[in-house]
């Protein structure tokens, strides 16, 4: 699947002149993204409960017009759904849904909410979707430093006809496009590529191959902080490694002892039932089964699971360990 890349010469700031931004929410993508449409010379409204710490934090950064979320849903032209996942559909039914003006955008950053109709706009307004590829702090950094992270685009309702430009607008004003802004179909895949990064890759894979690595060496006897950089903190070197130049250009770092025994051995690891575990956590995710348990979690369970698994993971010894050497890195005065 071919995918046009825009770039700053694609994309019109003045398709947003006279209109407000409303940001929603004010957690590490709202914040980012309201900061870096306000250097960017827009009209930013940010929508947080009333004198909690978002608030104040917004009042502090300045440059920008504080409020609730409902006044905020109907001052907005372009009305931006920065908030955690599972908080956005009871923050649409409560705030938005009655204030959004005909021929407004919705916009998202993550297709979470529509791909699964948690949240069914309404016929009269844009849906769209501009999902930066990086943590909100990095892509403040970037911007600040006169570039920008990779977004992706998509429209998911096009009421005005303008909705894609609208989205490369925003993007260019996060200063996506100096980097590369990427137009998908539809917001599935989006939803569906992110999920599956995150619980297969990213988050899940990565976390459990580096603990069950870190075990591994200590049962045999070696020092849990030995233990830990070659299994934890060297991941970071050659994941940096890979992001500058693929993995050829990681191969051609190592040493060819770490070339020989890392290209025969890694069938070991990850193997036929390992790749069945990913299609399976991928299907998880195409059929909604995952989306219900997560909904059950929230609505249900109120995150009791997510934080006893969380406290868990905070007591193992590979946590304990990785304190201990993420010390040994801190600068002393």
């Amino acid at each position: 699947m071919d995918m046009k890349i825009y770039h700053d010469e694609d994309a019109d700031l003045g398709v947003l002149k006279g209109k407000k931004i409303a940001v929603l929410g004010y957690g590490a993508q709202g914040r980012a993204q309201a900061l870096c449409f306000r250097d960017s010379g827009l009209d930013v409204i940010v929508g947080v409960r009333e004198n909690g710490a978002s608030w104040n934090k917004a009042k502090e950064d300045g440059g920008m017009k504080v409020t609730t979320m409902d006044k905020a849903a109907a001052e907005g032209d372009i009305v931006m759904m920065l908030l955690p996942d599972e908080v956005q559909p009871e923050i649409y039914d409560k705030y938005v849904k009655d204030n959004l003006k005909s021929g407004a955008a919705l916009e998202f950053a993550h297709g979470f909410s529509i791909t699964y109709k948690l949240i069914v706009p309404p016929k009269d307004v844009d849906v769209i979707m501009m999902a930066p590829k990086s943590p909100g702090d990095a892509e403040r950094q970037q911007f600040l430093e006169g570039f920008g992270v990779p977004a992706l685009i998509a429209v998911h309702q096009d009421y005005t006809g303008k909705a894609k430009d609208i989205a490369l607008a925003l993007a260019k004003g996060m200063g996506c496009t100096r980097a590369g802004t990427f137009a998908v179909d539809n917001f599935d895949l989006e939803t569906k590529s992110d999920l599956f990064g995150e619980q297969a890759i990213e988050c899940g894979g990565l976390s459990k191959l580096i603990e069950e690595g870190f075990n591994t060496l200590v049962k045999q006897g070696f020092p849990p902080i030995v233990a830990y950089f070659e299994c934890c903190h060297e991941c970071k070197l050659i994941i940096d490694l890979v992001v500058k130049g693929g993995m050829p250009y990681m191969w051609n770092v190592c040493s060819n002892t770490a070339k020989y025994g890392g290209l025969t051995r890694r069938d070991l690891i990850i193997t036929d039932e390992s790749v069945k575990g990913m299609q399976k956590v991928y299907d998880m995710i195409e059929s909604g089964e995952f989306k219900k348990e997560w909904r059950a979690e929230y609505e249900q369970n109120h995150l009791a699971k997510l934080h006893a698994l969380m406290d868990a993971d905070s007591k193992t010894l590979l946590e304990t360990t990785g304190k201990e050497v993420r010390a040994l890195f801190e600068r002393k005065n």
